[in-house]
């Protein structure tokens, strides 16, 4: 297999490789390795191995129903194939860094399909090693890097789809998001999108209609049996307990910049206290839904502006609080602390005459600077791919109907770990982006 790998895909994939040991050395010496959910994978993990349960919650307290769907089993099935043989999570990381390694490699592969020459590896590299939340959550307890594996999968799929023209490659998207959408369920409202480019894709290219649709709605299928599942187990036709959840959380963070965050928390722990008294979890839910569209319709035009925002400031979040929990500078208890001490919040409150105390106080700053501005370089990269006429329209639509869906769905929680499944598409973009610009200036 390595015989087959050319002068210029050994360097790449060297390169690729050390950054990883270095990545994964660090995480051996800050031992940060877990996040905020990361246990309730583990417990989802250990459930299933000793009970067969899919419950995310601790087996020996009383059962709670949101535990049932709160963690979609994709991620504790990754753990399990280590769990099997050792409960050992620095296995687990090694297997996560070996997977994220195939991922840059894929990325790349992927992108020379579509026009992209490996001599500008070195910018590709640049852009890769300056985003240092690939490495971060390869080395992290989290499901993030398995779901960048199957967005992968599923764009490097509609590449072939539209070059080959073969329907194999339509099965292969259909079951890359089945298999995303039970990682995390951030992909599960995106069966739709699918539903309609499959087959729009299927008239494009004067396919047979009658097994296109059949290939196109294997998601939204998988999506139903698992609603129905979970209607068994609790009593609720649905597809996960953290809809409910996000259904208000996400107004958290905007009453914490309109109001402060001492107001933002005392709503939703009214908000929190409301849907706890509801005896019922089929009630508990509906309920949690409705008070979302409800704050929705209440707030409509300054919440949309404002999630729309945070949205776009997904392009360029460097990750400041995933590096500052990495190297164990903060904890998820400051983190998620009613006083707001990070930079936009410093600067609202403060003023300038408040950033001297906030960059003694933050030593991370200078590499936080340094990836904002890599990202920012990143950004016009991916505009120039977006604009570029030499690739072939419906790629650059899909990949901006992809990236934007991430970045909406993020919304005001955007940091990198929401935007790590279609970072490496970015990056691929936006070196073809540059790349064009170079070979012009090469031939003028």
């Amino acid at each position: 297999m390595i015989a087959n790998f050319s002068r210029r895909d050994k360097i790449f994939i060297g390169i690729v490789v050390l950054v990883h040991v270095a990545f994964f050395l660090l995480a051996c010496m800050y031992k940060r390795i877990y996040m905020g959910d990361s246990f309730e994978y583990i417990y989802e993990a250990l459930n299933i191995k000793r009970y067969f349960f899919f419950y995310s919650g601790n087996p020996a307290m009383p059962i709670v129903p949101e535990y049932m769907t709160q963690r979609q089993p994709g991620y504790p099935f990754f753990l399990l194939a280590v769990y099997l043989f050792t409960v050992n999570n620095w296995f687990v990381l090694v297997l996560q860094n070996l997977l994220s390694v195939f991922n840059i490699y894929y990325a790349r592969k992927t992108f020379v399909k579509m026009g992209y020459n490996e001599k500008y590896d070195w910018l590709l590299l640049l852009l890769i090693i300056a985003y240092p939340a690939q490495f971060i959550n390869a080395n992290t307890i989290a499901p993030d890097i398995l779901l960048q594996t199957f967005t992968l999968f599923y764009f490097g799929s509609f590449v072939r789809l539209l070059q080959d023209k073969e329907l194999k490659y339509a099965i292969w998207m259909s079951l890359a998001l089945v298999a995303g959408l039970f990682v995390k369920p951030v992909l599960y409202p995106f069966v739709i999108v699918h539903v309609s480019i499959i087959i729009g894709l299927g008239i494009y290219q004067r396919a047979a209609l009658q097994r296109i649709v059949v290939v196109a709605i294997i998601p939204l299928c998988a999506v139903l049996c698992c609603n129905y599942s979970n209607y068994t187990r609790t009593g609720k036709f649905h597809f996960t307990s953290n809809q409910s959840f996000n259904a208000v959380y996400y107004y958290y963070s905007y009453f914490s910049n309109k109001e402060g965050a001492d107001s933002a928390a005392k709503f939703l722990q009214k908000e929190r206290r409301d849907i706890a008294s509801i005896p019922e979890y089929k009630d508990r839910y509906d309920y949690a839904n409705e008070r979302g569209m409800s704050l929705l319709k209440q707030n409509f035009f300054p919440y949309m502006v404002y999630h729309l925002k945070n949205s776009a400031r997904i392009f360029i979040e460097p990750g400041k609080a995933e590096m500052d929990l990495f190297t164990g500078k903060l904890t998820y208890g400051k983190l998620y602390n009613k006083q707001q001490t990070g930079f936009f919040a410093t600067l609202k409150n403060k003023g300038a005459s408040g950033m001297r105390g906030y960059i003694s106080n933050n030593p991370s700053l200078p590499i936080v600077l340094l990836v904002f501005l890599f990202n920012c370089v990143r950004l016009i990269g991916l505009i120039a791919f977006l604009f570029k006429r030499d690739i072939h329209w419906l790629i650059r639509l899909f990949t901006f109907i992809l990236l934007a869906y991430f970045a909406i769905a993020a919304g005001p929680i955007s940091n990198t770990r929401y935007f790590l499944p279609v970072s490496l598409i970015t990056i691929g973009a936006a070196t073809m982006g540059y790349m064009g610009i170079l070979q012009k200036r090469a031939t003028t």
